[in-house]
């Protein structure tokens, strides 16, 4: 299996493109695969949960993150498109505070890399979106903490959206960084 690995601004999160096998027929590839993920990446992680989620136009989750029992997480678009975020927010990190933002569709077939220590979220930019993605650890909600999608120190540059974002309530009342818990 070959991937294509590209390092963003924040060196840690990555982009996996997988390499794609079509013809008329339809298509091929491997979605996962721990040994070509380990050599592409350098990362040796075993993931233990898998979820799925499906959304309608404008929905936007996040940004979430697990203070205790943190989630690296590879995610993936396999229906409509999202535009996926990544904010570092591990204190002795040089990228701490920045964020990273990349489009993934079930077209491009990309799938980003968020390790351990950042919060996540997507907003979808399709009429529909499907997103699947695989965790390092398990959801302890009694650990789970939403950091404001529209906090204005970190400034995050969400694509226009037709009218207000749907949000679930913690994603509405999310603190902001300077009031966040933190990773060291």
């Amino acid at each position: 299996m070959s991937l294509n690995v590209i390092r963003t601004e924040i060196p840690d999160v990555m982009i996996v493109e997988p390499k794609v096998f079509g013809d008329d027929r339809g298509f091929f590839f491997e979605s996962f695969n721990a040994n070509a993920f380990e050599e592409a990446t350098g990362v040796k992680r075993t993931f233990v949960q898998d979820n799925h989620s499906r959304s309608s136009r404008n929905v936007l989750r996040g940004l979430h993150y697990q203070i205790q029992h943190p989630q690296g997480k590879l995610v993936r678009v396999v229906a409509g498109e999202v535009f996926d975020i990544a904010v570092d927010l591990r204190k002795s990190s040089p990228t701490f505070g920045k964020w990273v933002g990349v489009t993934l569709s079930a077209q491009n077939k990309r799938q980003l890399w968020v390790p351990e220590g950042f919060a996540h979220g997507f907003v979808v930019t399709s009429e529909y979106a499907e997103f699947l993605y695989k965790t390092t650890d398990y959801w302890f909600p009694e650990h789970e903490r939403s950091l404001l999608w529209c906090d204005p120190d970190l400034n995050i540059q969400w694509p226009p959206l037709d009218g207000a974002p749907l949000l679930a309530a913690k994603d509405a009342n999310g603190k902001r960084l300077a009031d966040a818990d933190l990773f060291e």
